[in-house]
């Protein structure tokens, strides 16, 4: 049977060849505990931490040393590279594209009148080549009815809104029918699908003084009435399920992403785990065939595309845009090209980072140029996936034209 370098490591560690002082006990992507081989604080004579830095290489290859580089911090580096490589610019996307994952950015503005965002924004928008932008609000009632006049009302054509999930008497009997009801409203006011509604272990609320027993997961039964309105008013609904996997490691050595993101860790927290939140979603679409579900983030399983290969192979209700997952994409590029090429009717193009040009063109860079070695947002840098054009086309607008709903209000 083939073992991981860990499994070796592991015995290495039992046998004393490791020269941690101590042990160090983390936890797996399912939140069980697992004992390791390390010291807490790792360094060079420590086998995991080798492992960990190093893989196969074993070691830098240089002699190691005390230097002036030591109190450097890892939230502080930001090294600059010294490799010479192409350097794409590209303005506007081969295909005019649908942006199907923003957020009510104007309204975060400081240095402007929301107005006068939003009209900066489209204009961002009109000069990059995005046609249209999926606003997902989350909200309902009052707030949801301001939006839908704050964007329909002066761009009815740019814009797209998504309401939320109404969650009041929520342990009350009738909830579903009073979540449904609020939802065809919604509808009535300009709605054309719900989202983003998360759940990234306490359920979509977010409340973590609720008792987990009471917690409102995806595939819960009070929601079905709700889901089934959905389907009934067609409604595509975007759910955020889970987190990015490294959000449930301990916040150590090891950890993945830099301290930037220590924001989402909930590391011995009492909610579910990455592994039993994915498992809400095969049990949501099998519950709900006739709903259209869009799981943003790659389903946070851009990590493990085999496993968001198996989930959209056996449910065609499915489908994930790639919202803020550059950085999972573009560290596999080879892998994430096969993964789009295979799947280019599911997946679909979300931003959800804001209204500069800038971000927009790094996306049209990442997704259509052949660079090596860009600059990204995470630790790590980014390889362009040079995809075809049936690939783009589908990407940035066919899957969206397709399953969005472009009823006039």
């Amino acid at each position: 049977m083939k073992k991981s370098r860990r499994y070796f490591l592991k015995l290495a560690g039992a046998a004393g060849f490791s020269g941690g002082a101590g042990v160090l006990t983390s936890c797996d992507s399912e939140g069980t505990s697992v004992e390791g081989s390390t010291a807490k604080e790792g360094g060079p004579h420590d086998a995991e931490w080798r492992e960990v830095k190093y893989g196969g290489w074993g070691g830098p290859g240089v002699s190691e040393g005390p230097g002036p580089m030591d109190d450097v911090l890892v939230k502080d580096h930001a090294p600059r590279s010294s490799l010479i490589t192409t350097e794409s610019f590209i303005e506007r996307p081969r295909f005019p594209a649908i942006d199907v994952h923003a957020h009510h950015y104007p309204g975060r503005k400081r240095d402007q009148t929301p107005a006068e965002a939003l009209a900066a924004w489209v204009a961002t928008q009109q000069e990059v080549g995005v046609e249209k932008t999926v606003i997902l609000t989350g909200a309902t009632g009052d707030q949801f009815d301001r939006l839908a006049e704050f964007y329909l009302g002066p761009y009815p054509d740019q814009f797209q809104l998504y309401c939320g999930l109404a969650s009041e008497g929520l342990d009350e009997p009738g909830y579903g029918e009073h979540a449904a009801t609020e939802l065809e409203r919604c509808y009535r006011t300009g709605a054309r699908g719900v989202g983003e509604l998360s759940d990234k272990g306490f359920g979509l609320t977010g409340d973590r003084k609720l008792d987990a027993d009471k917690r409102l997961h995806v595939d819960d039964d009070r929601l079905d009435l709700f889901w089934r309105k959905c389907a009934e008013l067609d409604l595509p609904v975007n759910v955020h399920i889970a987190d990015h996997p490294s959000a449930w490691q301990p916040p150590d050595i090891f950890q993945e992403r830099t301290p930037i993101f220590q924001q989402y860790n909930q590391h011995g927290g009492d909610g579910l785990s990455h592994g039993a939140l994915i498992d809400t979603l095969p049990r949501l679409l099998k519950k709900q065939p006739e709903t259209t579900f869009i799981a943003c983030h790659l389903a946070n399983l851009g990590h493990d595309l085999k496993h968001l290969s198996d989930l959209l192979d056996a449910h065609s209700n499915l489908y994930v845009d790639i919202s803020a997952r550059d950085y999972e994409i573009g560290r596999q590029p080879r892998a994430a090209s096969r993964f789009l090429k295979a799947y280019h009717n599911r997946v679909l193009f979300g931003s959800d980072m804001g209204m500069d040009k800038g971000m927009y063109r790094s996306w049209w860079r990442l997704l259509e140029s052949a660079d090596e070695y860009m600059e990204g947002r995470i630790s790590w840098r980014y390889y362009g996936l040079e995809l075809p054009e049936n690939v783009l086309k589908a990407l940035y607008r066919d899957n969206a034209s397709r399953i969005l709903n472009n009823r006039k209000i």
